[in-house]
């Protein structure tokens, strides 16, 4: 079997919405990654005002992805052991009331640094938790043969909540200031709520309730040390992400210092990544079924370099936006293989704790790149951090060729 025929005759990529239980959750999940994005723009825009240096508006991506990478595994064990539903309704009650704090401390102008970085990162902690639970429950909402399509949708409504999030984030920070952003987040996940309260999965007796907490873990990373494809779609995630997200975190600068822009362009360049990325994922069946998972994400790096270069060398705004759109469908390429590799690479008895493997390692390079490229523009200037992150992610392209992520046998 070739590596472009490891998905065969693939779902439509509209498939999975035939399945009531999917389109309930993806609706309710398109809503509360909406505001979640505004969430994001209203404190990355925030700090720009608080702290305007690199490394401090780095610092918000940082503490928003440094929690999953440190807690991923243990709340993969933790959603192996007992009811997901539960779990998720939990998390998203304590991410409410945390984001209407944060609203309440910048409506009454108590907001600070060390407010906004430590309520981020109770955000950060709630990701941790819901991330891998999430992913866990995609394969419980379609048959296995719809899982590919269902992962994509999955990425689609993250990254259409991206195009629509950040114009309303910004569009909102300009009209009503900068805490309706966290207050409409905070109602949005309410979605999530009502939605987890209706849906009913079919019972299911967690694999590891025997085990200890520690057990189960290590359970986890065992099975990823056995498991070649985990492992090889793990190191490819490391290469893609670490270099992958210096955009994100330099983003808000590229607007304010680079393009003379305000928040308003902001919340138009991260709407435009979404809009890309939409548009990108609507070729992705093809794509996977013409080049693979392995080509896809080849292609998706490629786009992510070049991104990042246009992002270092143009000062124009509306071509600052076509570098999103590319930046956008570049990433949807890249994310979604990995993503769909992971999730085809565990079977469901440890599934929670592979997905959240792969989750701690996507936050994990998030966090250790925002820092990193934070420094980086501090030192040599927004440019150069942009300029060296395309070329690391050109030059770790060789590790795909001894790390496939399909079966070619």
């Amino acid at each position: 079997m070739s590596a472009s025929s490891g998905l065969a005759a693939p779902a439509g990529a509209w498939s999975p919405f035939r399945y009531p239980d999917f389109a309930l959750l993806w609706s309710a999940a398109l809503l509360s990654n909406t505001g979640s994005w505004m969430h994001d723009v209203a404190a990355g825009w925030l700090m720009t005002t608080l702290a305007p240096t690199p490394l401090m508006v780095a610092l918000v991506q940082a503490a928003t992805t440094l929690p999953v990478f440190l807690l991923a595994l243990p709340a993969g064990a933790l959603a192996d052991r007992m009811d997901r539903r539960h779990l998720l309704m939990l998390v998203q009650a304590c991410m409410l009331l945390l984001a209407g704090l944060l609203g309440g401390l910048v409506l009454a102008g108590l907001a600070n640094t060390v407010a906004l970085l430590a309520i981020t990162f109770g955000l950060g902690i709630g990701t941790a938790i819901s991330s891998p639970t999430w992913q866990a429950i995609l394969p419980q909402l379609v048959p296995r043969a719809n899982l590919p399509p269902a992962v994509a949708l999955h990425a689609v409504g993250v990254n259409l909540s991206r195009a629509i999030g950040p114009a309303i984030g910004g569009l909102l920070i300009v009209a009503l200031g900068i805490a309706w952003p966290f207050f409409l987040n905070a109602l949005s996940f309410l979605a999530i709520i009502a939605a987890l309260w209706r849906w009913r999965p079919p019972a299911r007796m967690p694999h590891a309730s025997k085990e200890g907490l520690g057990a189960s873990i290590l359970a986890g990373v065992r099975h990823a040390a056995d498991n070649r494809l985990l492992r090889n779609t793990l190191l490819r995630a490391a290469a893609f992400y670490l270099f992958g997200s210096a955009y994100w975190a330099l983003l808000p600068l590229v607007a304010r210092q680079q393009l003379a822009g305000d928040a308003r362009l902001y919340g138009i360049l991260v709407g435009c990544i979404g809009a890309g990325a939409v548009a990108g994922a609507l070729t992705l069946p093809r794509l996977r079924q013409r080049f693979g998972l392995d080509g896809t994400l080849l292609g998706g790096t490629v786009g992510t370099a070049l991104a990042l270069a246009g992002y270092a060398l143009l000062r124009v705004q509306w071509l600052a936006m076509l570098t999103s759109l590319l930046a956008g469908a570049a990433w949807i390429a890249s994310l979604s293989s990995l993503n769909v590799a992971a999730q085809l690479a565990v079977p469901d008895w440890i599934r929670a704790r592979g997905m959240a493997l792969y989750t701690a390692v996507f936050y994990g390079c998030l966090a250790a790149g925002s820092v990193l490229w934070g420094q980086v523009a501090t030192r040599l200037g927004l440019s150069w951090a942009l300029l060296l992150a395309a070329g690391g992610a050109l030059l770790a392209l060789p590790l795909a060729r001894g790390l496939p992520l399909q079966r070619t046998t």
